[in-house]
């Protein structure tokens, strides 16, 4: 049985779907992988290889709708599927599953599977937008996207409130079959507790831009230290082609002024959770945030907001705290609570641990997927 798995990011193929890889493997599957930026020699591609997976690089471009390179990612699919002849695909980001899921129809792949990871940046437009370059392209993935799903076998879900929000839309039809999963899982064997820093220290892992609530971290940050100057405040990540993304301005003012470390973009963030005591992520929605489940399974207590893919992380005072969307006053008032009742830093992070090891475990996760597949 051969099975296509669709990405657009290449890194993610190791960082967030390795283990589904691993677990399609031992079933027996012939796995093939597709994705840009993959070329011959990469550091991706070796790795994938390495462990038996058959590489594809195909023409993406992640952000824009330019009609004719996205038409180029459809025939090289379509190309593709012809040549591998796919028993099942699964796609996951906007661009593979709404390209992939139409290839696969047009090549007559039997079975269709879509991972939604998170809505993105069109669909976190305000609704007085409707007329604006983002409402216009919110318009065009919604209808993209009802396209392509429905022509799908299964639909998988991150969270409850992006299952519930494509059915209100009709993205996908009341006769297509969803499962919720929790997010990507994390393997909770690779990501161990660790001993806490001697100072307190908040640490936000994310692509730099501004729906990931990255302002917002900045200014609680410059509040907290106006009283604790002690208290550290970390960045990890890059600047992102989203056109979301912050301006390398704005964070080389962030650094010069004292109020964040910036660490840049890290391939194992395993260090930068255990110099850490408390994670945050004041985003504006997600699928199921990664770096949350990764924190958590080291031992971290979690601020983030009550949003949807976020709220599912924390129970508000037993893991972490929950705090409004862009609301820079209770994010600050949060910080502050771990600044004034230092025991919180571990007794909540005890609660983080236990909470990723029963409901976020890879293995589980994968065993979802895969039974939601039939494999």
């Amino acid at each position: 049985m051969k099975f296509f798995l669709i990405a657009s990011y290449a890194d993610s193929l190791i960082n967030f779907r390795g283990p589904l890889v691993d677990a399609l493997r031992a079933q027996g599957q012939e796995v093939h992988v597709a994705a840009p930026d993959m070329p011959f020699g990469s550091d991706v591609r070796v790795h994938l290889e390495q462990k038996g997976v058959v590489v594809h690089e195909i023409p993406l471009r992640r952000v824009g709708m330019n009609p004719f390179s996205d038409l180029m990612t459809l025939f090289a699919l379509c190309k593709l599927m012809r040549d591998i002849k796919p028993d099942s695909v699964l796609a996951y980001t906007v661009k593979p599953v709404i390209y992939g899921l139409l290839a696969a129809r047009i090549m007559k792949i039997k079975r269709r599977f879509a991972l939604i990871t998170g809505l993105g940046y069109a669909f976190q437009s305000e609704d007085n937008q409707a007329v604006s370059s983002r409402g216009m392209l919110k318009i065009l993935v919604q209808r993209l996207y009802a396209l392509s799903l429905s022509f799908a076998t299964r639909v998988f879900f991150q969270n409850p409130d992006d299952e519930a929000l494509f059915r209100y839309l009709h993205l996908i039809s009341v006769d297509t079959p969803s499962t919720i999963v929790n997010g990507s899982g994390v393997d909770v064997n690779d990501f161990n507790v660790a001993s806490f820093p001697e100072h307190l220290s908040f640490l936000l892992i994310a692509r730099l831009l501004g729906d990931k609530g990255i302002r917002e971290f900045v200014s609680a940050a410059r509040e907290v230290k106006s009283t604790r100057a002690d208290v550290k405040f970390r960045i990890v990540g890059w600047i992102d082609e989203n056109p979301n993304a912050i301006l390398r301005e704005e964070l080389d003012a962030w650094i010069a002024e004292g109020t964040v470390e910036y660490l840049g973009r890290l391939k194992d963030v395993r260090p930068a959770i255990a110099s850490s005591s408390v994670y945050v992520l004041p985003s504006y929605r997600e699928g199921t945030p990664r770096t949350v489940l990764e924190a958590m399974a080291m031992g971290r207590a979690v601020i983030t907001t009550d949003a949807p893919g976020c709220r599912e992380t924390v129970v508000d005072g037993v893991n972490g705290f929950l705090i409004p969307v862009k609301n820079v006053d209770k994010l600050t008032a949060a910080m502050l609570k771990f600044a004034e009742n230092p025991h919180l830093v571990s007794m909540l992070g005890r609660k983080s641990r236990e909470l990723a090891e029963l409901k976020y475990d890879v293995k589980k996760v994968n065993a979802a997927m895969l039974q939601g597949m039939g494999i």
